[in-house]
């Protein structure tokens, strides 16, 4: 009777963020193709599978958790950074059924900004998870989770400008002689791209969160 093979962590998370890049390309050509909200539900489908396939990916590592009696690194880190990914494709899969659920009309010209930045981040990450099967070689390791912390700066910055624009621009809008039919428009699209920008920002934290974890795996092995 043959030994059962030992489940590879690593390439589970690999896996995971792998995922996560489809995700936000998917992410990306929904932004770029947009038409109506209605058109979105195959699309939507499409982004559950997706999450679908990296839930399935989580509980297999939660199952080799529990199963195994040695692990390559922590219970407490395995569990911490399988959680962290997983959240990366929630928020993904949460923004485009906001699409839908809040009945977009239009896209935002910065949403697509936003998105690209999200699989720069998710490619970032994903080269981080290919090297930290060697994560004790600080080396080539650490740079790549630098990279990661770079692009969630640059999400950081593009939020800030782009909440600003949004909430000044509804303001100028909404002058005295303003349709106020209008202007409630305005006020329905503003709550809208707050939520949905909100939700991207919190999908770019999420994979410095995921590498932030990393980093103190490799420090912890130094």
């Amino acid at each position: 009777m043959s030994l059962k093979q030992k489940f590879n962590y690593f390439d589970a998370f690999e896996k995971q963020a792998d995922l996560a890049c489809r995700e936000a390309e998917l992410l990306i050509e929904i932004i770029e193709n947009f038409r109506t909200s209605e058109a979105l539900l195959d699309d939507i489908k499409r982004a559950h599978e997706i999450e679908h396939e990296a839930d399935m990916v989580c509980h297999d590592i939660f199952d080799a958790v529990s199963a195994d009696f040695i692990t390559p690194i922590d219970r407490e880190d395995i569990i911490s950074l399988t959680q962290s990914m997983d959240d990366i494709l929630d928020y993904m899969e949460a923004t485009i059924q906001r699409f839908y659920m809040f009945d977009v009309q239009g896209m935002h010209p910065r949403a697509i900004d936003f998105a690209k930045l999200l699989l720069k981040g998710c490619e970032a990450l994903k080269a981080a998870t290919c090297e930290f099967k060697n994560f004790k070689n600080a080396k080539k390791l650490k740079p790549l989770i630098v990279e990661v912390g770079d692009v969630e700066e640059e999400a950081d910055d593009l939020f800030f400008t782009v909440m600003h624009d949004l909430y000044t621009s509804a303001r100028k809008d909404a002058s005295p002689s303003a349709d106020p039919h209008d202007v409630r428009e305005e006020a329905v699209d503003v709550f809208i791209w707050d939520k949905l920008f909100q939700r991207m920002e919190n999908t770019a934290d999420t994979c410095e969160r995921a590498s932030d974890i990393m980093r103190s795996i490799m420090m912890k092995y130094a």
